[in-house]
Protein backbone atom coordinates (compact mmCIF):
# COMPACT_ATOMS: atom_id res chain seq x y z
CA UNK A 1 0.00 0.00 0.00
CA UNK A 2 1.24 3.44 -0.72
CA UNK A 3 1.26 6.30 1.21
CA UNK A 4 -1.13 8.12 -1.14
CA UNK A 5 -3.40 5.12 -0.01
CA UNK A 6 -3.77 6.09 3.38
CA UNK A 7 -5.55 8.55 4.67
CA UNK A 8 -5.15 9.17 8.64
CA UNK A 9 -7.09 9.69 11.27
CA UNK A 10 -4.71 12.64 12.34
CA UNK A 11 -5.05 14.28 8.74
CA UNK A 12 -8.87 13.62 8.23
CA UNK A 13 -9.55 15.08 11.53
CA UNK A 14 -8.46 18.64 9.75
CA UNK A 15 -11.75 18.22 7.89
CA UNK A 16 -14.04 17.27 11.09
CA UNK A 17 -14.02 13.32 9.45
CA UNK A 18 -13.15 11.46 12.54
CA UNK A 19 -14.15 13.33 15.78
CA UNK A 20 -14.27 11.74 19.01
CA UNK A 21 -16.88 11.19 21.13
CA UNK A 22 -17.27 12.62 24.39
CA UNK A 23 -17.38 10.36 27.51
CA UNK A 24 -21.45 11.53 28.20
CA UNK A 25 -22.05 11.11 24.40
CA UNK A 26 -20.75 7.30 24.67
CA UNK A 27 -22.48 7.12 27.75
CA UNK A 28 -26.01 8.10 25.74
CA UNK A 29 -25.38 5.08 23.30
CA UNK A 30 -24.32 2.85 25.60
CA UNK A 31 -28.05 2.98 26.78
CA UNK A 32 -28.91 2.39 23.56
CA UNK A 33 -26.86 -0.74 22.55
CA UNK A 34 -24.54 -3.09 23.16
CA UNK A 35 -21.21 -3.67 23.63
CA UNK A 36 -19.01 -6.52 22.39
CA UNK A 37 -15.66 -8.36 21.74
CA UNK A 38 -13.63 -7.84 18.72
CA UNK A 39 -10.70 -9.89 17.37
CA UNK A 40 -7.86 -9.43 14.70
CA UNK A 41 -8.98 -9.73 11.50
CA UNK A 42 -12.56 -9.66 12.48
CA UNK A 43 -15.04 -7.74 9.37
CA UNK A 44 -17.73 -5.39 11.31
CA UNK A 45 -19.30 -4.97 7.75
CA UNK A 46 -18.43 -5.19 4.03
CA UNK A 47 -18.99 -3.19 1.09
CA UNK A 48 -22.64 -3.56 -0.27
CA UNK A 49 -24.02 -4.17 3.00
CA UNK A 50 -27.12 -2.17 3.82
CA UNK A 51 -28.08 -3.28 7.90
CA UNK A 52 -25.47 -2.04 9.76
CA UNK A 53 -25.27 -0.74 13.28
CA UNK A 54 -23.75 2.20 14.03
CA UNK A 55 -20.25 1.11 15.86
CA UNK A 56 -18.32 2.95 18.07
CA UNK A 57 -14.68 1.72 18.95
CA UNK A 58 -14.34 1.40 22.33
CA UNK A 59 -10.95 -0.56 22.44
CA UNK A 60 -8.69 -1.18 19.84
CA UNK A 61 -8.89 -0.22 16.36
CA UNK A 62 -10.52 -0.71 13.15
CA UNK A 63 -9.36 -0.08 9.78
CA UNK A 64 -11.80 1.16 7.21
CA UNK A 65 -11.27 0.26 3.58
CA UNK A 66 -12.22 0.35 -0.13
CA UNK A 67 -11.83 -1.40 -3.03
CA UNK A 68 -12.40 0.73 -6.45
CA UNK A 69 -10.47 -2.07 -8.97
CA UNK A 70 -7.18 -1.00 -8.36
CA UNK A 71 -6.55 -2.92 -5.14
CA UNK A 72 -7.57 -2.93 -1.70
CA UNK A 73 -7.26 0.65 0.14
CA UNK A 74 -6.61 1.41 3.28
CA UNK A 75 -8.39 5.37 4.27
CA UNK A 76 -8.20 5.37 7.69
CA UNK A 77 -8.00 3.79 11.27
CA UNK A 78 -9.99 4.27 14.29
CA UNK A 79 -9.16 4.43 17.75
CA UNK A 80 -10.70 4.49 21.23
CA UNK A 81 -14.11 6.94 21.02
CA UNK A 82 -14.22 7.10 17.30
CA UNK A 83 -17.31 5.83 15.18
CA UNK A 84 -17.43 4.08 12.02
CA UNK A 85 -19.57 4.54 9.15
CA UNK A 86 -20.29 7.43 6.53
CA UNK A 87 -23.56 9.37 5.24
CA UNK A 88 -24.96 5.96 3.50
CA UNK A 89 -25.97 4.58 7.29
CA UNK A 90 -28.35 7.10 7.98
CA UNK A 91 -29.84 7.31 4.71
CA UNK A 92 -30.13 3.53 3.95
CA UNK A 93 -27.58 3.37 0.96
CA UNK A 94 -25.56 0.28 1.24
CA UNK A 95 -21.80 0.84 2.53
CA UNK A 96 -19.09 2.20 -0.09
CA UNK A 97 -16.27 0.64 2.40
CA UNK A 98 -15.31 -2.34 4.91
CA UNK A 99 -14.46 -2.00 8.25
CA UNK A 100 -11.89 -4.66 9.76
CA UNK A 101 -10.38 -4.95 13.06
CA UNK A 102 -6.81 -4.29 12.96
CA UNK A 103 -6.26 -4.55 16.88
CA UNK A 104 -8.24 -6.93 19.10
CA UNK A 105 -10.83 -4.72 21.55
CA UNK A 106 -13.75 -3.46 22.38
CA UNK A 107 -16.95 -2.14 19.81
CA UNK A 108 -20.38 -0.38 21.02
CA UNK A 109 -23.21 -1.95 18.77
CA UNK A 110 -26.30 0.71 18.55
CA UNK A 111 -28.98 0.53 15.81
CA UNK A 112 -29.28 3.31 13.10
CA UNK A 113 -32.60 4.42 14.19
CA UNK A 114 -31.71 5.21 18.14
CA UNK A 115 -28.83 7.09 16.22
CA UNK A 116 -31.23 8.89 14.32
CA UNK A 117 -33.33 9.75 17.24
CA UNK A 118 -29.94 10.89 18.86
CA UNK A 119 -29.36 13.18 15.77
CA UNK A 120 -32.42 15.08 16.40
CA UNK A 121 -32.86 15.12 20.11
CA UNK A 122 -29.67 16.30 21.12
CA UNK A 123 -28.40 18.84 18.40
CA UNK A 124 -24.51 18.74 19.32
CA UNK A 125 -24.42 15.11 18.63
CA UNK A 126 -26.30 15.61 15.65
CA UNK A 127 -23.80 18.73 14.50
CA UNK A 128 -21.27 16.07 15.23
CA UNK A 129 -22.40 12.94 13.27
CA UNK A 130 -23.20 15.24 10.55
CA UNK A 131 -20.41 16.73 10.05
CA UNK A 132 -18.10 13.95 10.20
CA UNK A 133 -20.52 11.45 7.66
CA UNK A 134 -20.20 14.47 5.16
CA UNK A 135 -16.95 14.89 5.90
CA UNK A 136 -16.46 11.49 4.84
CA UNK A 137 -18.51 11.13 2.05
CA UNK A 138 -16.87 13.88 0.12
CA UNK A 139 -13.61 11.98 1.24
CA UNK A 140 -14.76 8.78 -0.54
CA UNK A 141 -15.83 11.35 -3.52
CA UNK A 142 -12.31 13.17 -4.02
CA UNK A 143 -10.45 9.40 -3.38
CA UNK A 144 -12.63 8.17 -6.68
CA UNK A 145 -14.13 5.35 -4.55
CA UNK A 146 -17.31 4.04 -5.03
CA UNK A 147 -18.96 2.90 -8.13
CA UNK A 148 -16.48 2.56 -11.37
CA UNK A 149 -18.75 3.99 -14.75
CA UNK A 150 -17.00 3.45 -18.17
CA UNK A 151 -17.96 5.59 -21.16
CA UNK A 152 -17.65 7.75 -23.92
CA UNK A 153 -17.40 11.43 -22.61
CA UNK A 154 -19.70 12.35 -25.93
CA UNK A 155 -22.42 9.96 -24.56
CA UNK A 156 -25.35 11.46 -23.36
CA UNK A 157 -26.10 8.78 -21.45
CA UNK A 158 -22.79 8.92 -19.54
CA UNK A 159 -24.18 12.58 -18.89
CA UNK A 160 -27.06 11.71 -17.58
CA UNK A 161 -25.64 9.17 -15.26
CA UNK A 162 -22.87 11.34 -14.34
CA UNK A 163 -25.19 13.95 -13.29
CA UNK A 164 -27.19 11.13 -10.95
CA UNK A 165 -24.33 9.90 -9.45
CA UNK A 166 -23.08 13.45 -8.94
CA UNK A 167 -26.47 15.30 -7.35
CA UNK A 168 -26.99 12.34 -4.98
CA UNK A 169 -23.64 12.87 -4.05
CA UNK A 170 -22.69 9.11 -4.86
CA UNK A 171 -19.11 8.30 -4.61
CA UNK A 172 -18.08 6.89 -8.08
CA UNK A 173 -15.20 7.24 -10.75
CA UNK A 174 -14.86 7.74 -14.26
CA UNK A 175 -13.15 6.00 -16.86
CA UNK A 176 -12.98 7.75 -20.21
CA UNK A 177 -13.46 5.35 -23.04
CA UNK A 178 -11.27 7.92 -24.77
CA UNK A 179 -8.47 8.63 -22.97
CA UNK A 180 -7.83 5.55 -20.43
CA UNK A 181 -6.33 3.28 -21.67
CA UNK A 182 -7.58 0.90 -18.96
CA UNK A 183 -11.10 1.41 -19.44
CA UNK A 184 -11.01 -0.54 -22.81
CA UNK A 185 -9.08 -3.44 -21.13
CA UNK A 186 -11.77 -3.23 -18.35
CA UNK A 187 -14.66 -3.89 -20.91
CA UNK A 188 -12.34 -6.75 -23.06
CA UNK A 189 -12.16 -8.36 -19.45
CA UNK A 190 -16.15 -8.31 -18.49
CA UNK A 191 -16.96 -9.17 -22.45
CA UNK A 192 -18.68 -5.81 -22.93
CA UNK A 193 -18.64 -3.80 -26.39
CA UNK A 194 -18.10 -0.30 -26.68
CA UNK A 195 -21.31 -0.10 -28.13
CA UNK A 196 -23.34 -1.12 -24.84
CA UNK A 197 -21.52 1.61 -23.01
CA UNK A 198 -21.88 3.62 -20.54
CA UNK A 199 -21.80 0.71 -17.82
CA UNK A 200 -21.43 0.90 -14.17
CA UNK A 201 -19.79 -0.99 -11.90
CA UNK A 202 -19.96 -1.79 -8.03
CA UNK A 203 -18.41 -4.65 -6.18
CA UNK A 204 -19.10 -7.54 -8.93
CA UNK A 205 -22.11 -6.69 -10.62
CA UNK A 206 -22.04 -4.98 -14.10
CA UNK A 207 -25.02 -2.34 -15.29
CA UNK A 208 -24.95 -2.05 -18.92
CA UNK A 209 -26.44 2.13 -19.37
CA UNK A 210 -29.38 1.49 -16.79
CA UNK A 211 -32.12 4.00 -16.08
CA UNK A 212 -31.97 6.22 -13.22
CA UNK A 213 -34.66 4.10 -11.52
CA UNK A 214 -32.46 0.69 -11.71
CA UNK A 215 -29.57 2.63 -10.76
CA UNK A 216 -31.38 4.29 -7.70
CA UNK A 217 -32.74 0.88 -6.75
CA UNK A 218 -29.19 -0.49 -6.69
CA UNK A 219 -28.28 2.54 -4.46
CA UNK A 220 -30.92 2.24 -1.88
CA UNK A 221 -32.48 5.21 -2.98
CA UNK A 222 -36.22 4.49 -2.74
CA UNK A 223 -37.85 3.65 -5.92
CA UNK A 224 -41.46 4.73 -6.98
CA UNK A 225 -44.18 2.90 -6.29
CA UNK A 226 -47.50 2.31 -6.51
CA UNK A 227 -49.65 2.13 -3.49
CA UNK A 228 -53.28 1.56 -2.47
CA UNK A 229 -53.75 3.46 0.14
CA UNK A 230 -54.72 7.49 -0.53
CA UNK A 231 -51.69 9.62 0.87
CA UNK A 232 -52.41 12.43 3.07
CA UNK A 233 -50.15 14.90 1.09
CA UNK A 234 -47.59 14.13 -2.01
CA UNK A 235 -44.71 16.50 -2.92
CA UNK A 236 -43.37 16.74 -5.67
CA UNK A 237 -39.86 18.44 -5.78
CA UNK A 238 -37.40 17.91 -2.82
CA UNK A 239 -36.06 21.71 -2.63
CA UNK A 240 -35.95 23.40 0.25
CA UNK A 241 -39.66 24.20 -0.19
CA UNK A 242 -40.81 20.19 -1.28
CA UNK A 243 -38.30 19.18 2.09
CA UNK A 244 -39.79 21.89 4.64
CA UNK A 245 -43.70 20.87 3.56
CA UNK A 246 -42.28 17.03 4.27
CA UNK A 247 -40.76 17.62 7.56
CA UNK A 248 -44.10 19.87 8.60
CA UNK A 249 -46.07 17.59 7.23
CA UNK A 250 -44.68 14.27 8.27
CA UNK A 251 -44.05 15.36 11.76
CA UNK A 252 -47.87 16.45 12.42
CA UNK A 253 -49.18 13.39 11.20
CA UNK A 254 -49.68 13.49 7.82
CA UNK A 255 -48.89 10.75 5.28
CA UNK A 256 -46.38 12.22 3.18
CA UNK A 257 -44.93 11.22 -0.30
CA UNK A 258 -42.01 13.51 -1.58
CA UNK A 259 -40.98 12.74 -4.94
CA UNK A 260 -37.99 14.44 -7.02
CA UNK A 261 -37.21 13.96 -10.39
CA UNK A 262 -33.13 14.06 -9.88
CA UNK A 263 -32.32 14.48 -6.06
CA UNK A 264 -33.21 16.12 -2.51
CA UNK A 265 -32.06 19.76 -2.34
CA UNK A 266 -33.24 20.87 -5.78
CA UNK A 267 -31.36 23.77 -6.73
CA UNK A 268 -29.74 24.69 -3.87
CA UNK A 269 -28.19 21.68 -3.31
CA UNK A 270 -26.06 22.41 -5.97
CA UNK A 271 -24.81 25.29 -4.06
CA UNK A 272 -21.37 25.25 -2.96
CA UNK A 273 -22.32 27.19 0.41
CA UNK A 274 -25.42 29.48 1.02
CA UNK A 275 -24.18 32.25 3.27
CA UNK A 276 -27.37 34.73 3.80
CA UNK A 277 -29.07 31.43 5.70
CA UNK A 278 -30.72 32.56 8.64
CA UNK A 279 -28.83 30.88 11.74
CA UNK A 280 -25.80 29.86 10.13
CA UNK A 281 -23.49 32.81 10.28
CA UNK A 282 -20.87 31.10 8.52
CA UNK A 283 -23.07 29.49 6.21
CA UNK A 284 -24.02 25.86 5.05
CA UNK A 285 -23.40 23.88 1.88
CA UNK A 286 -26.59 23.24 -0.03
CA UNK A 287 -25.78 19.25 -0.06
CA UNK A 288 -25.51 19.37 4.01
CA UNK A 289 -28.83 21.64 4.03
CA UNK A 290 -30.49 19.16 2.28
CA UNK A 291 -29.00 16.03 3.95
CA UNK A 292 -30.39 17.20 7.27
CA UNK A 293 -33.38 17.97 5.95
CA UNK A 294 -34.09 14.69 4.15
CA UNK A 295 -33.09 13.23 7.94
CA UNK A 296 -35.54 15.14 9.39
CA UNK A 297 -38.40 14.51 7.69
CA UNK A 298 -37.45 10.07 7.13
CA UNK A 299 -37.27 10.60 10.65
CA UNK A 300 -41.12 11.62 11.10
CA UNK A 301 -41.97 8.89 8.35
CA UNK A 302 -42.29 10.86 5.25
CA UNK A 303 -41.24 8.59 2.15
CA UNK A 304 -38.93 9.92 -0.09
CA UNK A 305 -38.48 8.88 -3.76
CA UNK A 306 -35.56 9.67 -6.16
CA UNK A 307 -35.77 9.21 -9.12
CA UNK A 308 -39.75 10.11 -8.81
CA UNK A 309 -40.26 12.22 -12.04
CA UNK A 310 -44.07 13.33 -12.48
CA UNK A 311 -45.76 13.58 -15.80
CA UNK A 312 -49.05 14.10 -14.72
CA UNK A 313 -51.68 15.52 -12.25
CA UNK A 314 -55.07 14.58 -12.29
CA UNK A 315 -58.12 15.44 -10.02
CA UNK A 316 -61.45 14.09 -9.74
CA UNK A 317 -63.91 13.64 -6.81
CA UNK A 318 -61.20 15.50 -4.63
CA UNK A 319 -58.51 13.22 -4.51
CA UNK A 320 -55.51 14.33 -6.78
CA UNK A 321 -53.56 11.12 -9.22
CA UNK A 322 -49.98 11.27 -9.57
CA UNK A 323 -48.66 9.64 -12.47
CA UNK A 324 -44.72 8.82 -12.84
CA UNK A 325 -42.66 8.46 -15.63
CA UNK A 326 -42.39 4.68 -14.78
CA UNK A 327 -46.50 4.19 -15.26
CA UNK A 328 -46.88 4.09 -11.72
CA UNK A 329 -49.17 6.35 -10.12
CA UNK A 330 -50.39 7.71 -6.35
CA UNK A 331 -53.42 8.49 -4.60
CA UNK A 332 -53.33 11.77 -2.50
CA UNK A 333 -55.96 14.20 -0.79
CA UNK A 334 -53.65 17.11 -1.22
CA UNK A 335 -50.92 18.23 -3.54
CA UNK A 336 -47.52 20.16 -2.57
CA UNK A 337 -45.79 21.57 -5.73
CA UNK A 338 -42.03 22.54 -5.35
CA UNK A 339 -40.69 21.94 -8.25
CA UNK A 340 -38.09 24.53 -8.62
CA UNK A 341 -36.33 26.26 -11.37
CA UNK A 342 -33.68 25.39 -13.61
CA UNK A 343 -30.70 27.15 -15.22
CA UNK A 344 -31.15 28.07 -18.29
CA UNK A 345 -28.80 26.73 -21.47
CA UNK A 346 -26.44 29.07 -22.76
CA UNK A 347 -27.56 30.24 -26.52
CA UNK A 348 -24.28 29.73 -27.97
CA UNK A 349 -22.93 27.31 -31.19
CA UNK A 350 -21.60 23.62 -29.98
CA UNK A 351 -22.75 23.77 -26.30
CA UNK A 352 -24.21 20.56 -26.36
CA UNK A 353 -20.98 19.09 -27.78
CA UNK A 354 -19.43 20.14 -24.11
CA UNK A 355 -22.06 19.58 -21.83
CA UNK A 356 -21.87 16.54 -19.37
CA UNK A 357 -17.67 16.22 -19.94
CA UNK A 358 -17.28 20.62 -20.19
CA UNK A 359 -20.43 22.10 -19.47
CA UNK A 360 -22.10 22.41 -15.58
CA UNK A 361 -24.70 23.59 -13.90
CA UNK A 362 -23.62 22.95 -10.34
CA UNK A 363 -20.23 23.83 -8.52
CA UNK A 364 -20.33 21.28 -5.50
CA UNK A 365 -17.09 19.15 -4.66
CA UNK A 366 -17.53 16.62 -7.74
CA UNK A 367 -17.59 19.06 -10.35
CA UNK A 368 -14.14 21.02 -7.95
CA UNK A 369 -12.62 17.41 -8.26
CA UNK A 370 -13.12 17.03 -11.94
CA UNK A 371 -11.22 20.14 -13.16
CA UNK A 372 -8.93 20.88 -10.44
CA UNK A 373 -5.64 22.31 -11.05
CA UNK A 374 -6.79 23.68 -14.70
CA UNK A 375 -8.71 27.37 -15.83
CA UNK A 376 -12.48 27.51 -15.70
CA UNK A 377 -15.27 30.06 -16.68
CA UNK A 378 -18.48 30.83 -14.83
CA UNK A 379 -21.12 32.51 -16.89
CA UNK A 380 -23.39 34.66 -14.72
CA UNK A 381 -23.64 37.60 -12.30
CA UNK A 382 -26.17 35.99 -9.75
CA UNK A 383 -25.63 35.03 -6.41
CA UNK A 384 -24.91 31.76 -7.78
CA UNK A 385 -22.44 32.56 -9.89
CA UNK A 386 -20.62 34.55 -7.26
CA UNK A 387 -20.12 32.00 -4.92
CA UNK A 388 -19.42 29.29 -7.56
CA UNK A 389 -16.83 31.47 -8.57
CA UNK A 390 -15.35 32.10 -5.20
CA UNK A 391 -15.35 27.94 -4.08
CA UNK A 392 -13.63 26.89 -7.26
CA UNK A 393 -11.12 29.71 -7.22
CA UNK A 394 -9.64 27.33 -4.13
CA UNK A 395 -9.80 24.47 -6.69
CA UNK A 396 -8.43 25.73 -9.46
CA UNK A 397 -5.62 28.34 -10.98
CA UNK A 398 -7.79 30.99 -12.25
CA UNK A 399 -11.79 31.22 -12.72
CA UNK A 400 -13.33 33.93 -15.42
CA UNK A 401 -16.18 35.01 -14.26
CA UNK A 402 -18.30 36.27 -17.32
CA UNK A 403 -21.16 38.89 -16.12
CA UNK A 404 -23.43 40.74 -18.69
CA UNK A 405 -23.87 43.65 -16.69
CA UNK A 406 -21.79 46.48 -16.38
CA UNK A 407 -21.50 46.25 -12.47
CA UNK A 408 -21.13 42.89 -10.44
CA UNK A 409 -23.58 44.66 -8.07
CA UNK A 410 -26.11 44.63 -10.48
CA UNK A 411 -27.59 41.12 -9.24
CA UNK A 412 -25.07 40.20 -6.89
CA UNK A 413 -25.49 41.01 -3.44
CA UNK A 414 -22.58 43.69 -2.11
CA UNK A 415 -20.89 41.13 0.47
CA UNK A 416 -20.26 38.59 -2.09
CA UNK A 417 -19.17 40.85 -4.78
CA UNK A 418 -16.71 42.87 -2.36
CA UNK A 419 -15.26 39.19 -2.53
CA UNK A 420 -14.74 38.47 -5.38
CA UNK A 421 -13.17 41.93 -6.39
CA UNK A 422 -10.53 40.89 -4.05
CA UNK A 423 -10.03 37.35 -5.13
CA UNK A 424 -6.46 37.60 -7.12
CA UNK A 425 -7.68 34.34 -8.35
CA UNK A 426 -10.61 35.50 -9.86
CA UNK A 427 -10.82 37.97 -13.23
CA UNK A 428 -14.52 39.42 -13.51
CA UNK A 429 -15.11 40.23 -17.12
CA UNK A 430 -18.08 43.04 -17.28
CA UNK A 431 -20.54 43.57 -20.09
CA UNK A 432 -19.09 40.49 -21.44
CA UNK A 433 -21.09 37.67 -23.30
CA UNK A 434 -19.83 34.19 -24.58
CA UNK A 435 -19.68 33.97 -28.90
CA UNK A 436 -17.95 30.72 -29.42
CA UNK A 437 -16.75 27.57 -27.41
CA UNK A 438 -13.57 25.77 -29.03
CA UNK A 439 -11.84 22.38 -28.48
CA UNK A 440 -11.56 18.94 -29.59
CA UNK A 441 -14.20 16.73 -27.87
CA UNK A 442 -14.02 18.60 -24.44
CA UNK A 443 -13.45 22.38 -24.27
CA UNK A 444 -10.25 24.15 -24.40
CA UNK A 445 -11.17 27.87 -25.25
CA UNK A 446 -13.92 30.56 -25.17
CA UNK A 447 -14.04 33.24 -27.25
CA UNK A 448 -15.74 36.23 -25.61
CA UNK A 449 -16.97 39.85 -26.68
CA UNK A 450 -17.04 42.98 -24.70
CA UNK A 451 -20.74 44.04 -25.74
CA UNK A 452 -19.32 47.97 -25.04
CA UNK A 453 -16.55 47.83 -27.00
CA UNK A 454 -17.10 44.87 -29.67
CA UNK A 455 -13.70 43.71 -28.89
CA UNK A 456 -13.09 39.54 -29.13
CA UNK A 457 -10.24 37.79 -26.89
CA UNK A 458 -10.33 33.76 -26.47
CA UNK A 459 -9.88 32.53 -22.57
CA UNK A 460 -8.30 29.58 -21.73
CA UNK A 461 -10.92 27.39 -20.12
CA UNK A 462 -11.39 23.53 -19.65
CA UNK A 463 -14.67 23.72 -17.87
CA UNK A 464 -17.34 26.22 -18.12
CA UNK A 465 -20.35 26.52 -15.42
CA UNK A 466 -23.50 28.19 -16.40
CA UNK A 467 -25.44 30.52 -14.04
CA UNK A 468 -27.17 32.85 -16.37
CA UNK A 469 -30.72 32.64 -14.66
CA UNK A 470 -33.58 29.72 -14.34
CA UNK A 471 -36.46 28.45 -15.99
CA UNK A 472 -39.63 27.05 -13.53
CA UNK A 473 -40.04 23.56 -14.08
CA UNK A 474 -43.82 23.30 -14.38
CA UNK A 475 -44.42 22.51 -18.06
CA UNK A 476 -45.86 19.38 -17.09
CA UNK A 477 -48.62 21.39 -15.86
CA UNK A 478 -49.59 23.52 -18.96
CA UNK A 479 -53.14 23.36 -19.38
CA UNK A 480 -53.84 21.88 -15.62
CA UNK A 481 -53.20 25.27 -13.34
CA UNK A 482 -53.26 28.40 -13.85
CA UNK A 483 -49.48 29.67 -15.08
CA UNK A 484 -48.46 33.52 -15.63
CA UNK A 485 -46.59 34.48 -18.45
CA UNK A 486 -43.34 33.05 -17.71
CA UNK A 487 -44.72 29.74 -16.85
CA UNK A 488 -44.70 30.15 -13.33
CA UNK A 489 -47.44 28.53 -10.87
CA UNK A 490 -50.66 31.10 -10.35
CA UNK A 491 -51.72 31.22 -6.30
CA UNK A 492 -54.14 32.41 -4.29
CA UNK A 493 -56.74 34.97 -5.07
CA UNK A 494 -55.06 35.66 -8.88
CA UNK A 495 -55.39 31.50 -9.43
CA UNK A 496 -58.66 31.41 -7.71
CA UNK A 497 -57.26 29.98 -4.80
CA UNK A 498 -58.78 30.09 -1.14
CA UNK A 499 -55.43 30.25 0.38
CA UNK A 500 -52.36 32.20 -0.46
CA UNK A 501 -50.54 29.23 -1.62
CA UNK A 502 -53.36 27.28 -3.23
CA UNK A 503 -53.50 26.76 -7.21
CA UNK A 504 -56.84 27.00 -9.45
CA UNK A 505 -57.30 23.77 -8.68
CA UNK A 506 -58.99 23.40 -4.53
CA UNK A 507 -56.23 21.00 -2.79
CA UNK A 508 -53.25 22.11 -5.01
CA UNK A 509 -50.92 23.78 -3.57
CA UNK A 510 -47.79 25.36 -4.81
CA UNK A 511 -44.17 26.89 -3.03
CA UNK A 512 -40.87 27.82 -3.83
CA UNK A 513 -39.13 29.28 -7.01
CA UNK A 514 -41.79 27.71 -9.58
CA UNK A 515 -44.68 30.12 -7.70
CA UNK A 516 -45.80 33.54 -9.12
CA UNK A 517 -44.49 36.01 -7.54
CA UNK A 518 -41.72 34.23 -5.52
CA UNK A 519 -38.53 35.91 -4.23
CA UNK A 520 -36.05 33.03 -5.10
CA UNK A 521 -34.50 32.54 -1.68
CA UNK A 522 -34.13 29.46 0.64
CA UNK A 523 -35.69 30.94 3.83
CA UNK A 524 -39.05 31.61 1.83
CA UNK A 525 -39.12 28.93 0.37
CA UNK A 526 -38.64 26.57 3.70
CA UNK A 527 -41.22 29.09 4.80
CA UNK A 528 -43.81 29.06 1.92
CA UNK A 529 -43.25 24.60 2.44
CA UNK A 530 -44.19 25.20 6.09
CA UNK A 531 -46.77 27.41 5.44
CA UNK A 532 -48.27 24.81 3.18
CA UNK A 533 -48.86 22.66 5.63
CA UNK A 534 -50.77 24.50 7.67
CA UNK A 535 -53.54 24.98 4.27
CA UNK A 536 -53.14 21.72 3.64
CA UNK A 537 -54.79 20.68 7.13
CA UNK A 538 -57.35 23.53 6.86
CA UNK A 539 -57.97 21.96 3.54
CA UNK A 540 -58.70 18.23 5.11
CA UNK A 541 -60.91 19.56 7.87
CA UNK A 542 -63.40 21.21 4.99
CA UNK A 543 -63.22 18.80 3.19
CA UNK A 544 -64.40 16.32 6.01
CA UNK A 545 -66.68 18.63 7.22
CA UNK A 546 -68.49 18.28 3.50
Amino acid sequence: MNDSDHVSAETADNFGAYPRLSEEQIAALDARGRRRATSVGEVLYREGDTAVDFIVVVAGTAAVVEDSGDGEKELGVHGPRRFLGELGLLTGQPSFTEAVVREAGEILEVPVEEVRDLVTGDPEFGDLLMRAFLSRRWMLIGLGAGLRIVGSRYSADLRRLREFLARNRIPHVWLDLEREPSAEALLRDLGVAPDETPILIWRERVLRNPSNAELGRVLGLSAPRAQDTTSDLVVIGAGPAGLAAAVYGASEGLSTVVLDAVAAGGQAGTTSRIENYLGFPSGVSGSELAERATLQAEKFGARLTVPGRVTALESEDGRHRVRLDDGSELLTRTVMIATGKSYRRLPVPRLEEYEGASVCYAATQVEARLCAGAPVAVIGGGNSAGQAAEFLSRQVPKVHLVVREAALTDFMSRYLSSRIERNPKVEVLLETEIRELEGDGVLETIVVENTATGERRRISATTMFIFIGAEPQSDWLDGELALDDGGYIVTGPDAGGRSLLETSRPGVFAGGDVRSGSISRVASAAGEGAMAVRLVHEHLQQSTQV
